[in-house]
């Protein structure tokens, strides 16, 4: 393994992808800011990472665009970042334990994740917003919805179980037995575990990658705060149960992969239950968990039509 990471950080397609990245964003208006949250508490340290817009147009709504597990939030986005950049301030954090964004605090919930994103979009001067959040994003989205209803107009949740329940692991809701092998699969350490993630995000998933590109994209994107990250995983199903999820009142649309492995397409249509008459659904056929990059022209679609054809 050692040898792989030699050979790799010598040369790196994962990096040199992930730098062409960066060029698009800045070159969207976009640039790399990284705030101190910790002015209020000296005793504890918590910094973010984001993407903000240059020079913020006060007069154009704003859209926060929160990332899932796996790649980074460029790689989340890349694609569709010039479709809202025109019409919106956009903003693209690195959430706690991804990227540049870290804490100190023990917290590993993702009522304190919003908690930290609520700090660092007052910090940048956005008093409201709408989201889009995929997957673990739309954890994160959904509670920044809930704690701070006045500041947030419209979300996009995507392939988010906000609605899953801790039983649900027991009830065989879902393809993996146990939140190790989740917690192993969605951070993956090994090109084995790779291919996992791999196959349970897309339903037609790449076949014959090498091992040297696997061991490349899990050493620039898998290798650090491993652990904090399983927490997060977990902290997500400890105790978790519908009846305490609160109903969301602002406008919200769910986009699910019709053949989503990961969440499973109840848990969408067990959200737009919850959620009520606020919430339309969109399920997109032939697409996986990692709908916005298996179906990214229609996902980006869905997404106009929700964010900007109402302006």
């Amino acid at each position: 393994m050692f040898d792989h990471l030699k050979l790799l950080r010598c040369f790196s397609f994962t990096a040199s992808r992930d730098w062409l990245f960066k060029q698009s964003f800045l070159n969207a208006g976009l640039c790399s800011v990284t705030t101190d949250l910790s002015h209020d508490n000296p005793l504890s340290s918590t910094s973010m990472h984001c993407w903000i817009p240059k020079s913020p147009n006060r007069s154009k709504p704003n859209l926060l665009l929160l990332h899932g597990f796996g790649a980074n939030a460029m790689w989340q986005y890349g694609e569709h970042l010039r479709a809202f950049t025109g019409r919106f301030n956009v903003y693209v954090p690195d959430l706690l334990f991804f990227g540049l964004s870290s804490t100190s605090e023990p917290n590993r919930s993702e009522s304190f994740q919003a908690q930290c994103l609520m700090r660092l979009m007052e910090a940048h001067g956005v008093e409201r917003m709408s989201i889009v959040g995929i997957s673990y994003g739309g954890f994160v989205g959904y509670s920044l919805a809930a704690q701070f209803p006045e500041k947030v107009e419209k979300i996009v949740l995507c392939c988010a179980g906000v609605c899953l329940e801790e039983k649900d692991m027991e009830d065989g809701l879902f393809k993996v037995p146990n939140l190790e092998e989740a917690t192993g699969i969605l951070i993956p350490q090994t090109p084995e575990k790779l291919k996992e993630l791999i196959r349970f995000s897309f339903v037609k998933p790449i076949k014959g990658v090498p091992s040297f590109f696997l061991w490349d994209f899990i050493d620039v994107m898998c290798m650090e705060y491993v652990e904090e990250k399983r927490d997060l995983i977990k902290s997500i199903l400890k105790d978790r149960r519908l009846s305490d999820l609160p109903r969301i009142k602002q406008k919200s649309l769910i986009i699910w992969g019709e053949e989503d492995q990961i969440f499973p397409l109840e848990l969408g249509y067990r959200l737009k239950r919850h959620i009520g008459d606020n919430a339309e659904i969109v399920v997109i056929k032939k697409a996986g968990h990692a709908v916005n990059l298996e179906k990214s022209k229609e996902f980006l679609k869905h997404l106009k039509s929700f964010l900007i054809d109402a302006l």
